[in-house]
């Protein structure tokens, strides 16, 4: 089956009656599936892969084994990318602006302040908005099984609080690689330096940058907190999380199994998007504790007047407004 933007649909309707059966056998042999992701052990995305590899093991009657290697154990986030993209890695999770190089539509997700709440970032990513995106990476050598998520992005740093957009002037902070991303800082005066998640800790660390954007869930699990002393949150962006796999490997597979695996990687969403949204108000309290000053009514209003417009522009400059005005709608 040819796993193509016509059938991306079919694909995964395909796999929603996979899962009332009690088993599902290959007559190929047993299967070993590696996995690897950038976060922490004790991260939402390494419950919910221990998770997968226990579900795919018990469907599969034994049949299928998923290790799973946490906190960039086998490489970066584009390592990691590039891994699965050349078959050496069977399947990552990370965060979408890591994949925005190879599928550019997907940059609207990390437009600054465009989602209003989770109600609304749900009907983006698990409607015909998401469908689109994720057929993206249709010649990229990846298939998007499902889209997981990091969360809702706030500031850290370790000079200053930051309450206004004049607070961030000048500071120094580690962005990802995303455009948007990168010039939305820009525009705030501070200077936005792009690295791969698991080299953010010894950089603040060492001072080589004075603070990051990443939800509260991950500032906690990461400790930053032990190299940074302000909390603002500013909530300037969502960022989802598309977990890829290899899309010859999966053209490859039978159809149980392929179906088994896309299944269970929506399912596996659904929890780690809802373990998520139970951290976040639990993972600000351990900040605090932790001796974070937290700004939690930052002036969100005029960060958003900065960047919202002129970030959204230079999208649509490139690639129409059909999606901003679609993802709007959504709200």
């Amino acid at each position: 089956m040819k796993l193509n933007r016509r059938n991306f649909l079919s694909a995964t309707a395909a796999a929603t009656s996979v899962m009332a059966a009690p088993t599902v056998l290959r007559a190929q042999g047993a299967l070993v599936l590696r996995m690897g992701h950038p976060h922490p052990e004790t991260d939402s995305w390494q419950d919910t892969a221990l998770w997968m590899a226990e579900t795919l093991e018990e469907k599969s009657g034994g049949e299928v084994t998923l290790q799973v290697f946490p906190n960039g154990l086998i490489g970066n986030d584009p390592t990691m990318i590039n891994s699965v993209r050349a078959g050496s890695l069977d399947i990552m999770v990370t965060g979408n602006p890591f994949f925005t190089s190879l599928a550019k539509e997907l940059n609207v997700l990390d437009l600054p302040y465009l989602f209003q709440d989770r109600d609304h970032v749900s009907r983006v990513l698990d409607g015909e908005i998401g469908d689109r995106l994720r057929t993206g990476f249709e010649g990229t050598g990846l298939f998007a099984l499902s889209v997981w998520e990091t969360g809702w992005r706030h500031v850290t740093n370790s000079r200053r609080p930051v309450t206004t957009p004049e607070d961030i002037r000048g500071l120094k902070i580690r962005t990802t690689p995303n455009p948007a991303h990168i010039e939305a800082f820009r525009l705030l005066g501070a200077v936005p330096t792009p690295m791969a998640f698991t080299e953010l800790f010894t950089a603040l660390e060492m001072g080589a940058v004075d603070g990051q954007e990443n939800p509260t869930t991950l500032i906690l699990n990461s400790r930053f907190y032990e190299a940074q002393k302000y909390l603002s949150l500013t909530q300037h962006a969502f960022t989802a999380a598309p977990l890829v796999t290899n899309a010859a490997k999966l053209e490859d597979m039978g159809d149980d199994l392929r179906a088994l695996l896309i299944e269970t990687a929506q399912e596996g969403a659904k929890r780690q998007r809802a373990i998520n949204v139970e951290r976040e108000a639990t993972s600000l309290a351990s900040l605090k504790d932790a001796g974070m000053q937290v700004v939690e009514e930052p002036d969100r209003e005029a960060f958003g007047s900065f960047v919202s417009d002129q970030v959204q522009t230079t999208f649509a400059a490139e690639f129409g407004s059909e999606l901003i005005d679609q993802i709007n709608g959504a709200a």
